[in-house]
């Protein structure tokens, strides 16, 4: 009798235990992306202390997984079974003078209108929430520190005509300065590109989705 008192007593203790501890949730954002002359389509972000996931909303498609502790981003290819991984590197300092503008002022309850002037051209315009997921938007920070070193190759090695220092404010040098206004509502970039939030919630913890798919080998990007 005593035995089965204990079990039983143990067993409410795990089910107290159980309530007082709430399933480990995940911060989903959703936002709707186009590029200037195509159609809109979803982007759906997915954030924990350890990993960022992007992705187009389906959880068996292609993926974007920043490892936020490791500091390496993973672009995982299903059709063609290849994760490619890519790390910091080293980015050249900016150029003497190079100074683009990043002004802003109020906007609705808790937000504030932008713009990154470089030069004459607007880079970069929107509106940012300083207190919405803050770490969302920390994380996306994470995300273009990993991949500066490679946008500033991809920038130097494409032909003159292609090359606008614009992508360089956006990625490589002045991309924290717009991100430590907060997390994005609403943007667009010199090419006409633009991003509009369109939900958060919280969803419980799938820790599949944070893992690169079982036996797809995993190659460094060029460095």
């Amino acid at each position: 009798m005593r035995l089965l008192l204990l079990v039983l007593l143990l067993g409410q203790a795990m089910i107290h235990a159980a309530a007082a501890s709430p399933l480990q949730e995940v911060t989903e954002l959703r936002y709707v992306d186009q590029d200037a002359g195509d159609p809109s389509y979803l982007t759906r972000i997915l954030v924990t202390p350890d990993f960022m996931r992007m992705d187009d909303g389906h959880d068996d498609g292609d993926y974007i997984l920043l490892d936020r502790k490791q500091r390496r981003l993973i672009n995982v290819m299903r059709g063609n079974n290849l994760a490619m991984v890519f790390t910091p590197g080293k980015v050249p300092a900016a150029p003497v003078g190079w100074k683009p503008k990043l002004t802003s002022h109020a906007a609705a309850k808790g937000t504030r209108r932008f713009s990154l002037v470089l030069n004459g051209v607007t880079c970069l315009e929107g509106v940012a929430a300083k207190q919405a997921a803050v770490d969302a938007a920390r994380a996306m920070a994470e995300m273009k520190a990993v991949l500066a070193a490679t946008q500033y190759r991809m920038w130097r090695d494409s032909p003159a005509e292609m090359q606008h220092d614009c992508d360089l404010a956006n990625q490589v040098w002045a991309f924290e300065s717009v991100l430590e206004l907060g997390l994005p509502l609403e943007e667009r970039d010199f090419r006409g590109r633009t991003r509009q939030f369109e939900s958060e919630i919280r969803i419980p913890l799938d820790p599949v989705l944070f893992l690169v798919p079982k036996g797809m080998p995993l190659v460094d990007a060029p460095s």
